[in-house]
């Protein structure tokens, strides 16, 4: 069992203040804000893109540990989230999580990539964690 850290500070008021988040290890360090979460700002990130790079993430080693059981070894898999932010019940929800991915390998057809792409999907520990959103797609492409 692997234990992985986070932390995040909030200072002030949830419109005008401002946090940071960052990860145990140090690798990631970012700034996020009330106008970068439900506003036009973009100077900051947010949970959702968090989560969005999270999902993205595991769901392309899942994919590729995958492919590994059949023999198929990428050259690439390239995944991509896009995560909406809605209200549902008079709050914030995350009502949607919409995964792209490409992929290249070598002996990888279509219908493998498909089948492999929903077992994915299904499978990766991120997806797990993310089941109370209310949908997940996944739309996979292969690059010849």
């Amino acid at each position: 069992m692997k234990k992985h850290k986070a932390e995040a500070r909030w200072n002030k008021g949830l419109k005008d203040g401002e946090g940071e988040v960052k990860s145990g290890n140090g690798a990631l360090q970012a700034k996020y804000s009330f106008a970068s979460r439900f506003g036009d700002s973009n100077s900051g990130t947010t949970p959702e893109e968090l989560i969005g790079a999270a999902h993205a993430g595991c769901y392309s080693m899942f994919l590729s540990a995958l492919m590994g059981k059949q023999d198929i070894t990428p050259d690439y898999i390239e995944t991509k989230a896009v995560v909406t932010l809605g209200e549902q019940d008079g709050a914030p929800t995350i009502l949607k999580i919409e995964l792209t991915t490409e992929a290249k390998a070598a002996g990888l057809d279509n219908e493998k990539l498909q089948q492999l792409a929903q077992e994915a999907k299904a499978g990766c520990p991120v997806s797990k964690a993310l089941s109370s959103v209310p949908e997940i797609t996944i739309q996979a492409s292969l690059v010849e």
